[in-house]
């Protein structure tokens, strides 16, 4: 058994924790904030994110919590025509095994808290921010913004965007600031008209804008997230946007999504931010995971979905591993991980930019490709990302032997 620190205990954090622990590891998660909790607004989950919460044991209770929708239904958003929708029920979750469906960011964490709780080999540490750490034959040693030092076998840096683990172990710099400012609301269910309470995922396209919606909490909530491609250059998180100002940014959207963006309160803004793809994830007994080693824009909506397939590849391949073995291993879950998270980030922001945000001629021909493609077609071009089970880049392989 190892002893293994988690810097940081958002999503990636706690099913990091979670997996590691299932493997016989015992495992100090270190969370800057005064109490474990996540803030936000709605996410959405396909196939894979459910396979790999399964694997982690907390697959039904993230269901339970869940919406289940019956479509990605993607339109114009200045005429208000449908251009084309991506069924997800019977034929969908057929093919990749698993339903497609939207939780708030809480209805996802709640479940992985509950379980790195209820398990002996997660320890969970508040109001402890790791600063940076040192490697020597014994291990690592961590050191906290307080003054702390704490010693394990390994650092698994989940530490966000921002991280400090990653800020030592590659020296990259700041995260690309992609130059979108992104608005969010969750609003109550019963201030949307009836006839609006569409069970879909709904993304309205116009130009250098979109506009995505969707029921979460169990039905008892509306997700409002509408973007500008405005060429922002400076990082902004949650900054508290007034209603008229909203508005104010997107006076094209046609009818139906004016309406329902005109529901929205309490807006709040962030300027987006993403990263390329590396190469290397680890550093010895260090290595990175989740948002520290793959951020990535949300228009593949796969953000959390990629950490939790980070996590259950760490668990697998330091199952009963020797504190001597982790070098290899940590290198390894890197090489196995980064190719397919990596197509992830650049598919994620090309969409933001080709698919989502073309105007005039452009748009026109964007409409007319998407209404070409048949449901299979569809189908087919999600089916790498939706449709994987194993998350590796020797899938099928055992990672161990």
């Amino acid at each position: 058994m190892a002893r293994i620190l988690v810097a940081g205990g958002g999503i990636g954090g706690l099913a990091s924790a979670l997996s590691l622990a299932r493997r016989g590891h015992g495992v100090t998660v270190l969370e800057r904030g005064e109490v474990f909790a996540e803030i936000g607004a709605g996410l959405q989950l396909g196939p894979n994110a459910f396979h790999a919460l399964d694997r982690l044991g907390v697959g039904q209770a993230v269901r339970d919590r869940a919406v289940f929708v019956d479509e990605l239904r993607f339109m114009d958003g200045t005429t208000g025509e449908k251009v084309v929708a991506m069924p997800l029920t019977a034929s969908y979750r057929a093919r990749f095994g698993n339903p497609y469906a939207v939780v708030h960011r809480a209805d996802l964490f709640q479940p992985l808290l509950t379980a790195c709780q209820a398990s002996e080999g997660v320890d969970l540490v508040p109001a402890t921010t790791v600063a940076r750490y040192e490697q020597d034959e014994q291990g690592v040693l961590v050191r906290t913004a307080d003054g702390r030092t704490l010693r394990a076998d390994a650092v698994v840096g989940a530490d966000g965007i921002r991280s400090a683990v990653r800020r030592q172990l590659l020296g990259d710099g700041d995260p690309r600031v992609s130059g979108h400012t992104i608005y969010r609301s969750v609003i109550p269910i019963g201030k949307v008209p009836e006839e609006l309470r569409w069970n879909t995922v709904t993304l309205w396209a116009g130009p250098r804008w979109h506009f995505v919606h969707y029921i979460i909490g169990g039905g008892e909530y509306l997700n409002l997230a509408v973007t500008r491609d405005d060429g922002a250059s400076v990082p902004v998180a949650g900054r508290p946007a007034a209603r008229d100002h909203v508005l104010g940014r997107f006076p094209d959207l046609a009818g139906t999504p004016l309406t329902l963006l005109g529901l929205g309160e309490g807006w709040r803004e962030w300027v987006l931010c993403d990263r390329d793809p590396v190469d290397v994830w680890a550093d010895g007994r260090v290595v990175l995971m989740g948002d520290a080693a793959h951020p990535m824009l949300q228009y593949a909506a796969q953000g959390a979905c990629q950490a939790l397939e980070d996590a259950v590849v760490l668990g697998d391949l330091l199952a009963d591993c020797a504190a001597d073995d982790l070098p290899a291993l940590l290198e390894r879950f890197g090489r196995e991980r980064r190719e397919r998270a990596g197509r992830t980030q650049l598919v994620a922001r090309e969409m933001g930019t080709r698919l989502y945000h073309p105007a005039g001629r452009a748009a026109e021909e964007r409409n007319a490709m998407l209404r070409a493609l048949t449901t299979e077609d569809l189908y087919d071009r999600v089916a790498w990302l939706h449709g994987a089970r194993e998350f590796t880049a020797s899938a099928g392989v055992p990672l161990r032997g």
